[in-house]
């Protein structure tokens, strides 16, 4: 849970989980913002991820993305984050989401990730790697999403408004979160 008392709601999990499109159904149900963290890459880096992945390399791809991290948990609360799928490798990334917000590992097989993710012009690793890739990445990042979830939601096979439905109730148990909920009110938002 979050160390300074705030709603940040860091969503994590693999491309294809589901993180942008429950992301948003969770913003119109709150009134909060949704952060996406593609858009972060590309507002401070001006590419986006895939961009600088092919243009200066993975390094300085996975940088932007811990870059943008960063950013996203010193969102005003409430907001919702939707967090790049890899920046979960680095312990230092693990530790921030630990202390930024409370995160919701949004969890679903290879075989779902496959079906939703092939074909997407933004999932730079598809490309060379395809279900091999989803696969073996899983395997690689499901217990380091485990590691840092205050909570998991299986997205593989429900529809997304019934993910973003159990998420809603689940933060309506959240201490931070609840009287962010319970205020019908959209946050401030600095002009």
């Amino acid at each position: 849970m979050t160390l300074d008392g705030a709603c940040r709601v860091l969503l994590i999990g693999m491309m294809g989980s589901g993180k942008s499109t429950i992301g948003r159904l969770l913003s119109t149900a709150t009134g909060w913002p949704y952060v996406d963290n593609d858009e972060l890459v590309r507002r401070s880096h001006g590419a986006t991820a895939r961009q600088i992945l092919a243009e200066r390399g993975e390094a300085e791809m996975r940088g932007a993305e811990s870059d943008a991290l960063a950013r996203a948990v010193r969102e005003p609360a409430p907001s919702i984050i939707g967090v790049a799928g890899g920046t979960i490798i680095e312990p230092e990334n693990r530790e921030l989401l630990r202390a930024g917000g409370v995160v919701v590992w949004f969890r679903a097989d290879a075989a779902a990730l496959e079906s939703r993710a092939m074909g997407a012009d933004h999932r730079p690793w598809l490309d060379s790697g395809g279900p091999r890739w989803i696969r073996e990445t899983v395997r690689e990042r499901d217990p380091l999403y485990a590691s840092v979830a205050d909570v998991a939601i299986d997205t593989g096979t429900e529809p997304a408004e019934d993910s973003a439905a159990e998420l809603l109730e689940w933060l309506a148990s959240v201490p931070a979160c609840r009287p962010a909920l319970s205020s019908g009110e959209p946050p401030a938002r600095d002009p």
